[in-house]
């Protein structure tokens, strides 16, 4: 029998904190072959991303850990970090969750690939060139799909959508064409159709290269698509190993089968539903232009947009990435200036405020960013940061402290969370505190740039289910922005498809996801991955 490229034997894991140690894995056993994707799936916190970070040296210093950990035929437990710098790239390397934080802002994606390439010595025991490994780091751009490669390499990573850094990422992962990759949440930034490409590129990597794929993951239907065997984890512990078709026919365990049943996906029928005549938001022919450096033609983000928003209301804007969806959200925020066009809220142009004026408005509005990591301060506890929007606009202390605690209850997260920082939180908890921050104010329009898409399925259907609660209750618009048609069939109200900065089409859930008018639409629809197996998969 093969030997396994990697295994987990007996793993145990502890952080030492302030509160006291605390175990975050226990006794996780399984391996990995090559040429095999090896599915771990599970809740926020529970554990999965903490044992397969333990094969790459990326726990941090105050985790204490039992058990051994193999690569191939090589015990890595313990090693030091010169040890470690050797192995990863060429032995083991990693698609990290958040691209925006795992990209050094300071210097091009094209670099930084290259820097991977030159890390390690070729078979010749020499290290690549500048020139070879630049036209190398092209090819790899290409080969992950991001377009114009040769311009985009001399692009740094703000100047990117979410998807086009996380294929960055990968492209760095495979770089070196490491024995076992790991990818922690590879897809999540990523919309539908680029989604089926990064799978269909994983695939191609198993295959062609024998490598063995460890892929951490929320999205049930990524893990039917490409997985080969799924290791379900609960509370640190392995609850459930299957083939990923045992999995989805017959799941032994409990939990599985509950985590099987939050799946959303796009119902056969739903019925319209109506909202309020007030407008909350008005956008109208709004276009965002961006230099295109010399010698290159503008770029339009933003091509001639026209909506309204209606109090109660959530419209989905979904489309593929680098299709506007994002610049929209932060002009309707007035953190990006419009070429032309107006954006309108509560009747006030938000392009013409400045500062208090601004800032009066600015307490109705709430904001969900797509990446937790960044978008929460490092320096500040969860409590500090949930609160900063109510010390900003003059609130009591003691109405701070009771306010905080009712919204950390409210979006589910642990008692004592509060005095915890960002990076002691797993990507759904920290998206959770993201949640609270935004809504701690009521208010009247809240901007949700992909708000679920670093939850895991039970957890996200306990956040739709509350936010449509809270929507009902005080009866905000919302502008939602997505790549998870499910997630917009379930919410919104009304659906906006965008293509290359414009709108193709605007309607209800029933007759754009149902009835789409267009072939691009009927394309984004088709790629959604289905949470089951058939047993002629490859």
């Amino acid at each position: 029998m093969t030997t396994p490229a990697l295994t987990l034997t007996d793993l145990s894991v502890t952080f030492a904190t302030d509160a006291g140690a605390v175990r975050a894995v226990s006794g996780v056993s399984f391996d990995v072959r090559p040429g095999e994707v090896l599915a771990v799936v599970g809740e926020s916190g529970s554990g999965k991303s903490v044992s397969v970070r333990s094969a790459i040296g990326l726990l941090p210093s105050t985790a204490s850990v039992r058990g051994s950990v193999t690569l191939g035929d090589r015990e890595v437990t313990g090693l030091g970090d010169k040890q470690w710098a050797q192995l990863r790239g060429r032995d083991v390397a990693m698609v990290f969750q958040e691209p925006g934080s795992a990209l050094d802002p300071l210097f091009t994606v094209g670099y930084q690939i290259v820097e991977a390439l030159r890390a390690h010595p070729g078979p010749d025991g020499n290290r690549m060139d500048k020139k070879a490994a630049r036209r190398r780091a092209v090819e790899l751009l290409e080969l992950v799909g991001l377009p114009d490669p040769e311009r985009r390499f001399g692009y740094y990573p703000h100047e990117l959508s979410g998807g086009q850094k996380q294929r960055v990422m990968i492209a760095i992962a495979i770089s070196c064409e490491a024995k076992v990759i790991i990818a922690d949440e590879p897809t999540t930034a990523l919309d539908v159709t680029v989604q089926a490409e990064i799978l269909d590129l994983l695939r191609d990597l198993k295959d062609r290269l024998g490598c063995a794929i460890v892929l951490i993951t929320h999205s049930m239907g990524v893990v039917a698509d490409i997985a080969d065997r799924v290791v379900v984890m609960k509370d640190g512990e392995v609850v459930e190993e299957a083939t990923v078709h045992d999995l989805f026919e017959s799941p032994s365990a409990e939990y599985t089968r509950t985590l099987l049943a939050a799946v959303p996906t796009l119902d056969p029928v739903v019925a319209d539903r109506a909202v309020s005549d007030e407008v909350v938001l008005s956008v109208r022919d709004l276009t965002v232009q961006f230099p295109g450096g010399i010698g290159q033609p503008v770029f339009r983000a933003v091509d001639d947009v026209t909506f309204d928003l209606h109090r109660g209301e959530t419209l989905g804007l979904v489309g593929e990435s680098g299709s506007g969806k994002s610049t929209i959200g932060r002009c309707v925020a007035a953190l990006q200036k419009p070429t032309s066009g107006t954006v309108e809220v509560l009747g006030q142009d938000v392009g013409r405020l400045r500062g208090k004026d601004l800032k009066a408005l600015r307490k109705r509005f709430g904001f969900v960013f797509q990446d937790p990591s960044t978008s929460l301060n490092p320096r500040l506890t969860v409590g500090k940061a949930v609160a900063e929007p109510l010390i900003v606009h003059g609130v009591g202390k003691a109405e701070i402290e009771r306010t905080v605690r009712e919204w950390l209850d409210a979006v589910k997260l642990p008692s004592g969370t509060d005095a915890r920082y960002p990076h002691e939180l797993s990507g759904g908890q920290r998206q959770r505190a993201s949640l609270a921050r935004a809504l701690v104010l009521k208010p009247d329009l809240l901007v949700a740039d992909e708000p679920t898409s670093a939850l895991d399925v039970s957890v996200q259907a306990a956040v739709l289910d509350l936010f449509e609660e809270l929507q009902t209750e005080l009866q905000f618009a919302c502008l939602f922005v997505s790549h998870d048609l499910a997630v917009v069939d379930r919410l919104a109200h009304r659906v906006a498809v965008l293509r290359h900065g414009a709108v193709v089409e605007l309607g209800t859930p029933a007759r754009i996801l149902r009835e789409p008018a267009e072939e691009y639409t009927r394309r984004l629809i088709a790629a959604i991955p289905e949470p089951r197996v058939t047993r002629d998969r490859p």
